[in-house]
């Protein structure tokens, strides 16, 4: 028997773990209560304390929308958050090297690549060295 489009969009995504990852990334990432309205972010909790699988079709398009919205603002979170501790530490090395004589190290913070070079680095990191 083949699997019609509806029975595909309910079975591959959506299931109740797959509900509580996401709500618990969004959570950490501080995007569930910014991005969600309060009726959606009732939506998916009621549908992980309700059921274990979503046959509705109305359901899981509905659903589908809001783990597009919140997957979405997760990676812009993070995006957001890792531009800005590398734009602080451009700034940083850039006051030090022009304190050294270095003329061009002006142009350090607004140079988008080796801000996200230095944000990188820091998060590969290992965290003995951190302070």
């Amino acid at each position: 028997m083949p699997i019609t489009a509806t029975q595909e969009i309910i079975s591959s995504p959506l299931s109740k773990t797959r509900l509580v990852k996401v709500k618990s990334k969004a959570i950490r990432a501080g995007v569930w209560f910014k991005a969600l309205r309060r009726i959606d972010r009732a939506l998916v909790d009621l549908t992980i304390m309700v059921t274990s699988t979503i046959t509705s079709v109305t359901l899981a398009k509905r659903l589908l929308v809001i783990l597009g919205k919140l997957n979405g603002d997760i990676a812009g979170s993070f995006l957001t958050s890792n531009h800005e501790f590398g734009a602080s530490l451009a700034q940083k090395l850039s006051l030090l090297a022009q304190q050294w004589g270095n003329i061009e190290a002006k142009k350090w913070p607004s140079d988008y690549g080796f801000v996200n070079f230095l944000a990188v680095m820091h998060g590969n990191e290992r965290k003995t060295y951190k302070t």
